[in-house]
């Protein structure tokens, strides 16, 4: 996407010029061997983050760069690495990249738009109904040894019959309201788009407003980008509109949620779950971005649910994904416009 200026495109790199590619984190032997041959591969074989200073020493003469979610590209990062022309992110969100500084300096930015979306729409229902049903809870007194048959206790929030609010509807919120529809749920949900008269009956759907929505849902759950519009969208003053006992999910952004906000509202009864995939501390480009997920989110062991970031976590998923940034890397070296591209002019 060129954002309507004329697209100039890098000439390919003269053969046998060997270009050298940066791995930033882990990946699939595979995905290695795809590079390798064509490029000089400079993988972590780590599973650990590299440290950012690392990272660029790697990359200053490098030709490209394949990223991931814990990677902040910015205009700094990218002064110090010249030679770049293209950076392929493993990731479908690219909050922590900064498209601008990508553009002003002619080089590619890419995603993977859309191996993403049904992992991260399983993850959600699993993440709603290990909280509505207090799975962890039961997990641990089982494991307790206290558990010694049947008794009235850990009573949840069932499916049936519940109106779940989805805000945002896009490829993942439209695969999260198709697989939720096989519970015979209500499903409402908010964004700036609407859904085609097609698509609203075949999903059983209706748009409301996020008042609407907040007041009428059992489950709110957020699957919308981090941007300064949507920093903190549910806050304390949104929480207490929020139905009481309802249930709040997270699979989009950290930052879409005030996280002491929810811990109060948990302590105070008026939510009876989070449940959370994202933390605001990921944000990376977010100046303000707290370094640690809540204290007081952490304590509260009874109403939370959290898995560190695992909704594209599938063995052939991620695969796939690397294999998508892995030949948008070979395009663009070859001159050719990559596939996912979000940044270029």
């Amino acid at each position: 996407m060129n954002h309507g200026e004329p697209l100039v495109l890098q000439p390919p790199l003269v053969m046998g010029d060997k270009p050298k590619v940066v791995l930033t984190h882990w990946v699939h032997p595979e995905t290695i061997e795809i590079l390798r041959g064509k490029t000089i591969v400079i993988p972590n074989e780590t599973r650990l983050t590299l440290p950012r200073h690392e990272i660029i020493a790697r990359t200053k003469d490098a030709d490209a760069l394949m990223a991931f979610m814990p990677d902040c590209i910015d205009a700094s990062f990218l002064d110090e690495c010249k030679n770049l022309k293209i950076v392929s992110a493993a990731l479908k969100g690219y909050d922590n990249f900064d498209v601008q500084a990508f553009m002003d300096r002619k080089i590619w930015l890419t995603i993977a738009p859309d191996l993403l979306t049904i992992p991260t729409a399983e993850l959600t229902i699993a993440l709603l109904l290990a909280a509505s049903r207090n799975l962890l809870e039961g997990d641990r007194h089982v494991r307790s040894g206290k558990f010694n048959g049947w008794r009235p206790e850990l009573y949840g929030t069932g499916l049936d019959g519940s109106t779940v609010g989805i805000i945002g509807m896009g490829l993942v919120g439209q695969a999260i309201a198709k697989r939720l529809s096989g519970f015979d749920m209500r499903i409402i949900y908010t964004d700036k788009r609407s859904l085609s008269q097609k698509q609203t009956r075949e999903l059983n759907i209706q748009k409301v407003s996020l008042d609407f929505l907040f007041a009428e849902s059992d489950f709110v759950i957020t699957i919308i980008p981090y941007t300064e519009a949507t920093l903190h969208l549910i806050n304390r003053e949104t929480l207490s509109r929020m139905k009481e006992g309802s249930y709040l999910i997270n699979t989009g952004r950290g930052s879409v949620i005030d996280e002491e906000a929810v811990a109060d509202a948990l302590n105070k009864g008026h939510l009876a779950g989070y449940a959370a995939d994202v933390f605001e501390m990921e944000d990376w480009l977010r100046p303000s971005r707290p370094e640690y997920i809540s204290q007081a989110l952490l304590n509260n062991t009874s109403q939370t649910f959290f898995t560190p970031h695992l909704g594209s976590a599938v063995k052939k998923v991620r695969m796939a994904i690397e294999r998508y940034c892995a030949n948008s890397i070979l395009q663009a070296l070859s001159g050719e416009i990559p596939e996912g591209s979000v940044a270029y002019r």
